[in-house]
């Protein structure tokens, strides 16, 4: 018997698709991926939101728009400017799939490599 495609997963993981696909559908299925109309897009935030059917995620830029001074001579106070690029709508399954796997990517990159602090003044380095 010929040995099940595999895919490779980011963090190196392999992963048997057909098994993944038997599993969801109760057969065997052949799963074919189609790339042409892929875009690429950088994310550095995001916002959440769901309905009693779907998870819906916003995935766009922070950029820091510096404080100027006003008409009247008075600073304008600096703002985070939230630019939405991006729009996914997922129903809760695959909601739920995408957090297990991204958990274990996270989980990988920090044993290697050590843990991420998500508060930036840990992460500053202190003189």
């Amino acid at each position: 018997m010929a040995e099940k495609p595999k895919t490779e997963l980011p963090a190196g993981e392999p992963v048997d698709v057909d098994k993944q696909a038997e599993e969801q559908t109760g057969q065997q299925v052949r799963l074919r991926l189609d790339q042409r109309n892929m875009t690429t897009s950088y994310a550095n935030a995001f916002r959440t939101n769901a309905t009693a059917d779907e998870v819906i995620l916003d995935i766009g830029l922070n950029q820091v728009i510096p404080a100027q001074p006003g008409a009247d001579g008075k600073q304008v106070q600096a703002e985070i400017l939230f630019d939405v690029s991006d729009r996914l709508i997922l129903n809760y399954y695959t909601a739920k799939r995408l957090a297990i796997t991204l958990g274990q990517i996270v989980r990988k990159h920090e044993d290697q490599f050590g843990e991420l602090k998500l508060n930036v003044a840990d992460r500053a380095k202190k003189s």
